[in-house]
């Protein structure tokens, strides 16, 4: 990329720094079979004397976990044919009773049209997945299944605790069995990051107390959940998110996973949201592009059509979440890129 596209993007970046979206932030972006470039702005915390961030920072990636995980995992489920996306739930999690709920498959869960609420506080009250599984599943239908769609956790945290009923081991095994056999045992992805990594980790929200959070998982139904999580959990450094950017656009199961639900007034494709003009990827991705964001900061584009892909990675919930400013400069960033690469092409013949 020109040096000038480089400097739009560091730009975006150090404007976003000032104005406290996040103090810090890794951006990579590739295509399907090597990387272009990365951009790395800020310090882990907003500290003077804070390390900076590095190529090595490892962020909590929050609902990537549902696309390169969940979603990942699912795809060898479909392909293996033990799990088919028009099982039923009831086939998988035997508490999942009630005539309403009878109709709702697999294939709903992915695309957050099963009827489940958007979000629960259920870590006040529950702890572990047999407590968690009865709550899910005694959880009132908001909407008739596959009369729309609401962008549900519980949703997928029931779809993993179907993955673990299928595949017979937890989530975490089965994710770092796939992340070894499919990226190798060197990317750096994983669920509960052990002390090794603690130097490298962004900090997420402050705790209550008011101490910093490193390596803990910021979303609280996740930490109920031991850290494992089929909605949320994952740790990861960019070239490791990048790396599942790669495998997922070199992998058959991209078309299938891409298509946008016929759900009425859904974007949702399986596990992943589709390009609208008022998407996070900006203005200047392709129709076919899917993508999506985790809460404390993150967020994956792909564009198969332009053979390209975009990691955008900070800890804007640090020190807390109630900042703002997150959407506006993630579109700005993949607008800067789009224009860049495209500059550095030339004209089109």
């Amino acid at each position: 990329m020109s040096t000038s596209a480089q400097a739009a993007i560091d730009a975006i970046l150090a404007r976003a720094i000032t104005d406290r979206v996040f103090p810090g932030a890794v951006v990579e972006a590739g295509r399907a079979n090597a990387t272009l470039f990365t951009r790395i702005a800020g310090s882990l915390t907003y500290d003077p004397d804070a390390a900076p961030v590095g190529a090595r920072t490892i962020y909590d990636l929050a609902s990537l976990t549902k696309v390169i995980g969940t979603a990942a995992l699912m795809t060898g489920e479909v392909q293996s044919g033990r799990m088919r996306l028009n099982d039923r739930v009831r086939h998988w999690i035997g508490s999942w009773t009630g005539d309403e709920r009878q109709v709702v498959t697999l294939q709903d869960l992915l695309e957050h049209c099963s009827g489940l609420p958007g979000h629960r506080r259920y870590f006040e009250s529950r702890h572990g997945r047999a407590s968690f599984e009865m709550a899910i599943c005694e959880e009132p239908l908001a909407y008739a299944p596959r009369s729309t769609s609401i962008y549900s956790d519980p949703g997928f945290m029931l779809l993993g605790f179907a993955i673990e009923n299928a595949a017979g081991a937890p989530l975490d095994r089965l994710f770092d069995r796939w992340r070894e056999t499919e990226l190798g045992p060197d990317v750096e992805l994983r669920y509960r990051p052990g002390s090794e990594w603690r130097a490298r980790i962004a900090p997420t929200e402050d705790t209550p107390l008011g101490e910093v959070r490193f390596g803990e998982v910021h979303d609280e139904n996740a930490a109920a959940l031991g850290g494992v999580a089929a909605h949320a959990g994952l740790f990861g450094t960019a070239a490791a998110v990048g790396a599942c950017a790669r495998w997922w656009m070199r992998s058959p199961s991209l078309p299938l996973f891409a298509t946008k639900t016929a759900v009425p007034n859904s974007s949702r494709a399986l596990g992943w949201d589709t390009m609208l003009p008022s998407s996070s990827c900006g203005t200047k991705l392709s129709p076919s592009a899917i993508g999506h964001t985790g809460f404390t900061g993150t967020s994956l584009w792909i564009d198969p059509a332009q053979d390209l892909y975009v990691v955008v990675l900070t800890n804007r919930v640090h020190p807390s979440r109630e900042g703002d400013g997150i959407q506006e400069v993630r579109r700005a960033l993949h607008d800067a890129i789009v224009t860049g690469l495209q500059a550095d092409a030339g004209p089109a013949r």
